[in-house]
């Protein structure tokens, strides 16, 4: 039995690891309430706090841990240009505070990634969202149908009746919609891997289910194609002989490249058949006009600002060419090449990108189907970020870091490294 009176064991116990992710994850993805219920510099304390224990639970479990394999060097590249941006900054005091929050959730992640397990991570972020997204449901009924009355401080319409768009405890139907798709398929691997029992798991693919579907985003069709064609894709290389594996690998990859193209040349179809014109038209003006302020820049940007400081160039200017009151690019690559120029836009592409590669990899060979779910989640990551920002800040960053560092844990050159100074083949870890 561990003796939870010392400091260091306390902080370097299971128990404590369990009850600091719960807090993380209900930080991280409880963002936008805790921001608009108290106030920015309370979440601000939160988070600060829990990165602190972090490291203190980091620096406790030390003798277990790997320096070389703390976190993905792509992330750190990332983080170093975001800081180092401070330079050319039009604000280094809003680019400073817009960094700490990157580095900030960063932590949170790292943390997270090492005390627990994929399948303790899967159990934890399973339980969090099912209660967010029941609490969401129980507040859109209270708002739509009960009181009708829209609850103006947590940006609840009350629009649940008339079948949507609602926004629940996220602040926007797309981030609704970005958060119910995840947890959609968290809870599947939880039905998979028996974590939980069925007539729960039935109830949070439901729950999961009507949420997305009312929240009335049109990015969740993409979604759902998306991690639907992935899944089916994982489905056929997991069941194909080892011998033609590599094989079918390079045959789905072709089948994917044709579909892209397809998709990009019929694009105009999609869109009027996803009724999503008008949010598409908008989105291209808004490309088209950030495209002319990034070339100006096109190397290290103008400085990292995450959510965009609507005071600051060349945000505002944009804002005001186009008479809209955007706080993102809606989409995350265009942003990072805006705020740190194609420097920091490679970064973020070999971060995702080597992260969903080594993840796809494993998933491909492990027996347990927990393994899909970290591939699944940065193939959602990868397609939101094309039409929202979520992956650069809060939730949506912290998953990104979180899937790179699992990703990274059972597929990295820094593994061979550890493995040749203590003599021990390096293996992947089975559930």
């Amino acid at each position: 039995m561990t003796d939870l009176r010392h400091p260091v064991r306390l902080l370097a116990s299971a128990e404590f690891a369990r009850a600091y992710t719960i807090a993380v994850l209900i930080a991280v993805f409880g963002t936008f309430a805790i921001e608009r219920l108290s106030s920015r510099l309370t979440l601000a304390t939160v988070i600060v706090v829990l990165a602190l224990i972090g490291v203190a639970v980091l620096f406790a479990r030390r003798e277990e841990l790997s320096l070389l394999r703390l976190a993905p060097t792509s992330l750190l590249g990332f983080l170093a240009l975001a800081l180092l941006s401070v330079v050319w900054t039009t604000d280094r005091s809003e680019t400073l505070t817009s960094w700490a929050a990157l580095a900030g959730y960063a932590v949170l992640a790292i943390t997270v990634g090492h005390v627990r397990d994929t399948l303790q991570t899967v159990r934890a972020i399973g339980d969090t969202l099912r209660w967010m997204l029941m609490v969401s449901l129980a507040l859109e009924v209270l708002s739509g149908i009960l009181l009708d009355v829209p609850f103006e401080r947590l940006g609840i319409e009350g629009n649940l009746a008339a079948g949507g768009p609602v926004q629940g405890i996220f602040g926007t139907r797309n981030m609704l919609g970005f958060i119910a798709v995840i947890a959609l398929i968290t809870f599947v691997i939880e039905w998979r891997t028996q974590s939980v029992s069925t007539p729960v798991a039935v109830g949070s693919v439901a729950l999961g289910a009507f949420l997305a579907l009312v929240s009335a985003s049109p990015t969740v069709v993409v979604l759902a194609a998306g991690v639907g064609v992935t899944t089916l894709a994982l489905m056929i290389v997991r069941h194909a002989p080892a011998e033609r594996r590599n094989m079918v690998q390079w045959a789905l990859g072709a089948v994917v490249l044709i579909g892209l193209i397809a998709a990009f040349v019929r694009r105009h179809q999609i869109i009027q058949m996803l009724d999503a014109g008008s949010d598409f038209s908008m989105r291209a003006d808004l490309w088209n006009t950030l495209l002319d302020f990034a070339l100006q820049n096109p190397v290290l940007g103008y400085g990292w600002f995450g959510g965009w400081a609507r005071a600051e160039f060349p945000f505002n200017p944009i804002n005001v060419l186009l008479s809209q009151q955007h706080q993102s690019a809606l989409n995350a690559y265009f942003d990072v090449l805006l705020q740190l120029g194609w420097v920091g836009l490679l970064l973020f592409l070999v971060l995702g990108g080597v992260a969903i590669i080594r993840s796809w990899l494993v998933a491909s060979v492990r027996r347990s189907v927990v393994y899909a779910w970290t591939p699944l989640v940065l193939v959602t990551l990868a397609i939101d970020s094309m039409f929202e920002s979520f992956t650069l800040v809060g939730a949506g960053w912290f998953m990104l870091v979180l899937c790179a560092l699992r990703a990274g844990q059972t597929r990295s050159w820094r593994e061979n490294i550890d493995a040749a100074h203590t003599g021990t083949m390096p293996t992947l870890p089975v559930h």
